[in-house]
């Protein structure tokens, strides 16, 4: 009768030992990573996305067509736009990020990381400067809770796309600066930017347009995920605006058209297409765009996520209900 409770410490310690041994055997993938420094309290929490290191494709110094040349994308398909005082605005689609998810690029001087993690519906726009060094990113082919895990080419340290956060190697702990951009439909972007510049198509075999997610913003539960979910009875999958540590409903911001609350004016209108419903982007649900604005009327840095994501990464955060 005292065997099944020497059997269960004996796979606790065979899973401990795994545990301990896993950045033995990733060294061999990243031999330049500092596996020593690192913020993750157990690395079973980091798992293959099934892709390797690079086979999502990150993008360098992408080619640019003026808005009216522009050809191919449906209105309500959606784009994250970049506006900076200095250069003409520009339009990211996803239909290009949902096969690439990083592009490395530079906008009135400043270098930028354009970011999209279709598992987290996780849309975030970095600087690339960190302490007088200018990083370049790529996609490790890793997640944790369910969000890509990013890795810069200078020192091989690994980053949390979600929150911006060094997690492995030399740059543990230290957090890139979120820039202020939002996504919304081509249509809006085109719209308000008739001068504006949007993203050529790359120039790899991809089915650009089509999303391999197919019905994944419909699921009960996220993908590779094993966390808690999230409070309130709100939905693994359902939609977010994070800003800081704060979240609020989208459908809430649905229903309400635009909030005033915590210094902040978040503004919901329709038109946007979802990215992870149909297999056709351009075809998917609609969700609508996000703007989020401090009192003197300024663009503030946001996210629209999914809720799980949200919690995974701000187990204390708000929950703005009502």
């Amino acid at each position: 009768m005292r065997l099944a409770p020497i059997l269960t410490a004996a796979l606790l310690s065979i899973v401990a030992q795994a545990a301990t041994a896993i950045p033995d055997f990733w060294k061999q993938e990243w031999p330049r990573t500092d596996f020593s420094r690192t913020s993750v309290e157990n690395w079973v929490e980091i798992m293959s996305g099934g892709p390797p290191r690079d086979g999502i494709p990150a993008l360098f110094e992408p080619p640019f067509v003026e808005v009216p040349e522009k050809t191919g994308l449906g209105p309500r398909e959606p784009v994250i736009t970049v506006e900076m005082e200095g250069a003409a605005p520009r339009a990211y689609p996803i239909r290009y990020l949902t096969w690439h998810e990083i592009i490395n690029d530079s906008v009135a001087g400043i270098p930028i990381a354009v970011t999209f993690c279709p598992l987290c519906n996780s849309g975030i726009t970095f600087d690339r400067r960190l302490g007088g060094e200018t990083l370049t990113f790529g996609v490790s082919g890793k997640l944790r809770n369910s969000d890509m895990i990013m890795y810069d080419h200078q020192s091989e340290s690994w980053w949390q796309q979600a929150i911006g956060t060094g997690i492995v190697g030399r740059h543990t702990g230290a957090e890139l600066t979120q820039l202020p951009s939002w996504m919304e439909s081509w249509e809006q972007f085109r719209s308000r930017n008739p001068d504006g510049l949007v993203m050529a198509e790359p120039e790899f075999n991809r089915a650009y347009g089509r999303n391999p997610y197919s019905g994944y913003d419909s699921s009960a539960r996220p993908f590779l995920y094993n966390g808690d979910m999230p409070p309130h009875g709100i939905p693994a999958l359902a939609r977010v605006v994070k800003v800081g540590n704060r979240a609020w409903p989208l459908e809430r911001l649905e229903q309400a058209g635009e909030l005033r609350e915590a210094g902040l004016v978040i503004r919901w209108q329709p038109g946007q297409a979802s990215a992870l419903d149909s297999g056709s982007i351009a075809r998917g649900r609609e969700v609508g765009s996000i703007r989020v604005f401090d009192a003197q009327g300024m663009d503030v840095p946001h996210d629209v996520l999914f809720a799980f994501a949200f919690h995974a990464f701000h187990p204390e955060g708000t929950w703005m209900l009502d």
